[in-house]
């Protein structure tokens, strides 16, 4: 087969992948199965997918479509060649504003669509929690539908028309039609005639209309996927007395790629909602009361009705992002219940939510009802999309399973199916997880069960089964919105049973007589306690770590938490800082999903006796910029740059440490050894000649400008009296971290920091630290590291306290003291202290205004406008808002917070020669155009010293600390 491979990659324009590294990152999808694909293609272009469709034909394999591979139901997996069309298929076609359609590629993400539709006062109303990264294809294939479908509807409602590529090769427009025309294409003597007569032969006799009828889920159920939607193709003229034009969309929206490849989709569009909004957050004492509530709200006109358990909730207090977005909560509730009115005026709205809040007192038993508006909201709408991320959060091998989780009844049945369902769990000693779209009678249900033992797959099954049984009973739909794929396809003869069944079975061979297009999925579906992620009862590797993992209960598990939710392919368009490499490839290689999924394959999988000694591990780190970011946005909370820095010390351990990596790991010590001739050293760093062969020796881009050393330290210019006295009694005593960076490199802004807080009164020491180890943890010499954490906490022990706290310059620098050292000292009960009263200096500034220790009278009132760049380990370990705030507090300074992610720089990684493109591409997402576009007379401001080199080198604006800013500022 490897020379068929390579005989197809040759004629495609686009990519095709059959290594080990590749097949192991698309083995699986955010389902909890595991299937190792034959290859990975990323189509360029119609032909390229012709040929991979005509390889399949002729090599007994099949095409399994993707787009963001988000799935939860196992649809992108399979044996066959994964097709990602996420990567090219990604062009806005055509729209038509009088008509509201557009037209668009499969690998179009919603919310990017959603960007560029907005000054036409347009949308795609169906908004799933996935909607920053999910692709228009994708929700296509499922029929996806979102919290605003109680308004709006679902994606079949919205599917005008599809091109499609079939099975033979050939192109194909499905779109509304006549009954007239409808039956001129049953002439055709190809496959596109044959889909036509074959789906008029199967549904034209009354009896088979009868039973679809009377079998598949109730027509009120909007968000429903059962099967193919046969259901759906009845209601037009060919099959009964309407006039509703016939569309083969109908059928092919919720297909799941099993039909054929899509490669426009034509849609309907909404005028923007309104714009005023209020939502009104229940807390119920159980979930069987806030089932009793659904009802009674949606009596009213809701925009959106959402629903959170406990056990979500729980999970959010444990994610520094969703911390910020739980501030509403009261108590301990159960469940909450988010219900969303909107209007046009605040006037209208309001009315609305006061008729609201005043049926929910009366007819509901919620103990608490948070009115939110404006930021208030977005951010619980944004803790409710986290959900699915959250539950990835749960520490050890028992997790929230997804088989269950879109089940879907009329809402008059909602509570008394939801009664059933939470008695059916009990007698499984199964406490369940609730969340979702309870104003759709659709809760996303999952039982907390550990797949790697066989008593629980057996039970995975059970309760499947059970939950089928009981969701038939009721008339509901198996399937909502995330599609049956490998969970659910094959209870699909039971809930519509076998003669609807055979239907489906002889449409899909219409389609696809040779059953080339993502098999196993709808028709003959894989066994659903099959190809699992694990395998149930072997024993897991126990992988020894020199970093602690313990709060993970390991490496391996670590790795684990990583559900597949995609959280880390959003586009910088929407803001937050994961992941950066992903952004400027758009490579799922450069995720922090297929990260985790490699390493846990390789882990789990290999039989080195050094488990992390693999290439392929080597390569899906190569551009992990360890900026921290999942570490706080990725609602698993996945750690990959300590997963980063444990894989190197390892690997290294085999494989030796480069030159350059000691070299960037040394920094410190070479600063040192430059800063005994910083004249002599400058200037063979800023010779063109001299710099470039530098250059040359150490790989370093050649485009990039080289540090220089300051003509004296920090540590000696402290030493001068000038900086060991003050005037009076100080306000306070603090230690300055004297971080390596500040120390060599950018000891102006130590000096500015010494005068700043001399001139405000504090009295500064400075002892002779070492480093923080930061280059040794971002190269993998974690022995060095923790030798480094172990002097500086003996150091500070006995020194640092809510009195004398521990203050520092460099962000990247001073965090290690809050999160590394946590466990790599050997003390670490003094490292929880110390890391108690550690400060990044914009933090300690802020909490000195809060309490009134600094005063708006000792800075200037000279108007400044300013542009702040914030720090990647800032946002990830702290926040912005101290920098915002302290660089706000001179009276007439007006800043604002460059939207960016990460710099680009990250240390090292900006000056390796390989990095040096993608470093630049990241920097040109959105922080180099902000500055560009910025007056002259703006002060661009950024805390971290690699960021402002990377602005230097990017822009040639010279960046300041807000130190230096608010040095500048003192009268």
């Amino acid at each position: 087969m490897t020379k068929a491979l390579q005989t197809l990659e040759a004629q495609l324009d686009g990519e095709l992948y059959y290594d080990d590294l590749m097949k192991s990152m698309y083995a699986t999808d955010a389902s909890v199965y595991r299937m190792l694909p034959l290859a990975v293609a990323y189509p360029k272009s119609e032909k390229d997918i012709q040929a991979l469709i005509s390889f399949a034909s002729s090599n007994n394999t099949s095409l399994i479509p993707r787009t963001a591979g988000t799935s939860l139901a196992g649809q992108c997996v399979g044996p066959g060649i994964v097709v990602d069309v996420s990567k090219y298929f990604t062009k806005i076609l055509n729209i038509n504003e009088r008509e509201r359609t557009v037209t668009v590629e499969p690998g179009v993400v919603r919310d990017a669509l959603n960007n560029y539709l907005k000054p036409f006062g347009l949308f795609f109303s169906p908004n799933t929690s996935t909607s920053n990264r999910c692709m228009i294809g994708g929700m296509v294939g499922n029929n996806s539908s979102g919290s605003t479908s109680i308004k709006y509807g679902v994606t079949r409602d919205k599917v005008l028309a599809v091109k499609t590529i079939l099975s033979d090769g050939n192109t194909v427009l499905f779109e509304s039609i006549s009954s007239e025309e409808f039956h001129e294409k049953m002439k055709q003597q190809d496959i596109e005639g044959r889909i036509y007569k074959t789906i008029y032969e199967e549904l034209e006799s009354k009896e088979v209309l009868e039973r679809i009828v009377a079998t598949y889920p109730k027509p009120e159920i909007h968000r429903r996927n059962t099967g193919y939607a046969i259901d759906e193709l009845i209601k037009s003229e060919i099959f009964s007395e309407t006039e509703t034009s016939f569309n083969m969309c109908k059928l092919l929206t919720g297909s799941e790629g099993t039909l054929a490849v899509s490669t426009e989709i034509t849609l309907q569009l909404d005028v923007l909602p309104p714009t005023e909004s209020i939502m009104i957050a229940l807390h119920f004492t159980s979930i069987a009361d806030c089932m009793k509530a659904v009802v009674p709200v949606m009596k009213h006109d809701l925009y959106s009705c959402e629903m959170m358990d406990k056990t979500i909730l729980d999970l959010t207090k444990h994610n520094k992002t969703q911390q910020q977005n739980r501030q509403f909560i009261e108590g301990d509730p159960e469940a909450i219940l988010m219900c969303e009115v909107r209007a046009n005026s605040k006037t209208e709205v309001e009315v609305m939510a006061s008729s609201l809040l005043k049926d929910i007192e009366v007819q509901t038993k919620s103990y608490a009802n948070a009115l939110l508006y404006g930021d208030e909201m977005d951010k619980a709408i944004e803790l409710r999309k986290a959900g699915l991320g959250l539950l990835g959060n749960m520490v050890g091998d028992k997790k929230s399973a997804a088989c269950i989780e879109d089940t879907a009844v009329a809402l008059e049945d909602l509570d008394a199916y939801i009664s059933e369902f939470t008695k059916l769990m009990e007698g499984y000693d199964q406490k369940a997880i609730y969340y979702a779209h309870a104003g759709a009678g659709e809760l996303h249900l999952r039982p907390i069960l550990n797949l790697k033992l066989s008593d629980d797959v057996l039970l995975f099954r059970k309760i499947t089964t059970d939950v089928a049984h009981l969701v038939k009973k009721y008339n509901g739909a198996m399937s909502g919105e995330h599609g049956e794929g490998i969970v659910r396809g094959e209870f699909i003869p039971f809930m519509i049973g076998d003669e609807n069944y055979q239907i489906l079975k002889r449409i899909k061979t219409a389609f696809d007589p040779k059953g080339i297009f993502n098999p196993g999925k709808i028709v003959e579906a894989f066994p659903m306690d099959q190809s699992l992620r694990y395998v149930a009862d072997r024993k897991e590797p126990e992988i020894e770590t020199f970093l602690d993992f313990s709060e993970s209960q390991g490496i391996l598990r670590e790795a684990e938490k990583c559900n597949g939710s995609g959280d880390c392919r959003k586009l910088p368009e929407f803001g937050g800082t994961m992941c950066p490499s992903y952004r400027a490839t758009q490579n799922e290689k450069d995720t922090t999903r297929a990260r985790a999924n490699t390493l846990r394959e390789f882990l789990t999988n290999s039989d080195k006796p050094n488990r992390f000694n693999h290439e392929e591990l080597k390569e899906v780190f190569d551009l992990c910029l360890s900026c921290k970011a999942c570490a706080s946005e990725c609602p698993s909370s996945v750690d990959m740059a300590c997963l980063k820095a444990e894989f190197l010390y390892q690997y290294q351990k085999e494989n030796g440490i480069s030159w350059r990596t000691k070299l960037f790991a040394y920094n410190n010590a070479v600063n040192r050894f430059g800063s005994l001739s910083p004249r002599l050293t400058n200037f063979m760093f800023s010779n063109k000649t001299i710099a470039s062969a530098l250059k040359n020796i150490m790989q370093v881009a050649p485009e990039r400008t080289l540090p220089l050393i300051s003509s004296k330290s920090l540590s000696s210019t402290f030493k001068s009296v000038q900086y060991q006295l003050i005037e009076s009694n100080p306000v306070k005593t603090i230690y300055l971290f004297n971080d390596e960076f500040v120390n060599y490199l950018d000891t102006s802004i130590g000096v500015d920091f010494l005068e700043l807080m001399k001139r405000l009164n504090y009295q500064i020491i400075v002892l002779e630290n070492v480093e923080s180890g930061r280059s040794f943890l971002s190269k993998g010499l974690l022995e060095q590291a923790k030798a480094v954490a172990n002097k500086n906490v003996e150091l500070f022990k006995s020194k640092i306290s809510k009195e004398t706290p521990l203050v520092g310059i460099e962000p990247s620098a001073i965090l290690t003291f809050r999160d590394e050292y946590l466990t790599l000292a050997d003390d670490r009960e003094a490292a929880k202290s110390i890391a108690a009263n550690t400060f990044l200096f914009e933090e300690f500034f802020q909490n000195e205004i809060n309490l009134g220790n600094i005063k708006e009278e000792q800075f200037t009132q000279e108007p400044k406008t300013i542009k702040f760049h914030g720090h990647c380990h800032q946002k990830a370990l702290s926040n912005q808002k101290s920098s915002f705030d302290v660089l706000n507090f001179p009276k007439n300074y007006k800043v604002t917070l460059i939207p960016s992610g990460c710099c680009g720089m990250a240390g090292s990684f900006g000056y390796e020669k390989e990095h040096y493109e993608v470093s630049m591409n990241i920097g040109e997402q959105t922080l180099f155009p902000a500055i560009r576009n910025a007056s002259k007379d703006v002060i661009i401001a950024a805390n971290g010293t690699s960021c402002r080199h990377q602005i230097k080198d990017g822009t040639s604006v010279e960046a300041l600390h807000p130190i230096t800013v608010l040095r500048q500022a003192l009268v």
